[in-house]
């Protein structure tokens, strides 16, 4: 019987050389990307960040925060504005950022960030109307967030943070009307009044509002199933009042739970 001759292989180059050409393709482009993100005048770049840093800050003096959540105000989901703005915005004659440039950059950022923040509130308030609880929550846009303000009364008894029977009927609500933004950071702030209270589980108002705040956190997390990964609750305290705290009513609208869902431009 005749040998079946094999065919001999084309003249191209081993399949193993195509994919190792691929990876050093990706790693070059890798590292021209890291080196255009690079500037010499790290100084100028720092004066950027800071002034940008400090207006979309988030946390202020005075907070506490606990969760699972990750850091808010890390600037990670900033970085490409501010890559943009730093390398379209251009300097003055002696290469320097001028403070003008600075405070356009952050205009345009807060602009961009309220319109955003104003069609998601938009949105909120009808569902709210929809839900019939429009008049237990207040709807506010901001150009990092939408603030939804519900009283401590509607939630919790005096001096205590657990959940009341009705406050669970509320919070269930609202998580529906939440759900459409879980991938948001949802930051949830509880606040008091200034009457002092000095408990055994609680010492002072900063660890009732932490504590309250927590709740709501914990209800939303363990039973409504939402991501710890991007939530967390902060106890003010007496230090963020809305209202004068000379007057009953005044401190009714400081005892309060806000539930803040940052936009692309506040995270």
């Amino acid at each position: 019987m005749a040998k079946i001759k094999k065919k001999e292989g084309g003249g191209g180059s081993p399949a193993w050389m195509s994919t190792f050409s691929d990876l050093m393709n990706l790693l070059l482009c890798f590292f021209v990307l890291l080196f255009s993100m690079c500037d010499p005048n790290q100084e100028k770049f720092q004066q950027l960040s800071a002034a940008l840093a400090s207006t979309f800050s988030i946390f202020n003096a005075g907070s506490i925060s606990i969760g699972d959540g990750v850091l808010i105000g890390s600037g990670a989901s900033q970085l490409n504005e501010l890559a943009s703005y730093y390398n379209n915005m251009g300097m003055n004659a002696e290469g320097e950022i001028t403070q003008e440039e600075v405070k356009e950059a952050i205009e345009q950022i807060e602009e961009a960030g309220l319109k955003e923040s104003e069609h998601m509130a938009e949105n909120i308030e009808q569902k709210l109307e929809q839900a019939m609880i429009a008049d237990q929550v207040e709807v506010k846009a901001t150009s990092k967030y939408v603030m939804l303000n519900l009283n401590s009364g509607i939630l919790f008894d005096s001096g205590k943070a657990e959940l009341k029977k009705d406050a669970v009927t509320l919070i269930d609500k609202v998580a529906g009307i939440l759900r459409e933004y879980d991938d948001n950071m949802i930051a949830i702030e509880g606040h008091t009044d200034n009457v002092p209270i000095k408990t055994s589980k609680y010492p002072d108002n900063t660890m009732l509002s932490l504590d309250r705040a927590y709740s709501v956190f914990s209800y939303l997390v363990n039973q409504k199933g939402f991501d710890a990964a991007t939530m967390m609750s902060i106890g003010r305290g007496e230090s963020v009042p809305v209202a004068s705290n000379s007057t009953s009513e005044g401190r009714a609208q400081n005892r309060r739970v806000e539930i803040k869902i940052y936009n692309s431009y506040g995270e």
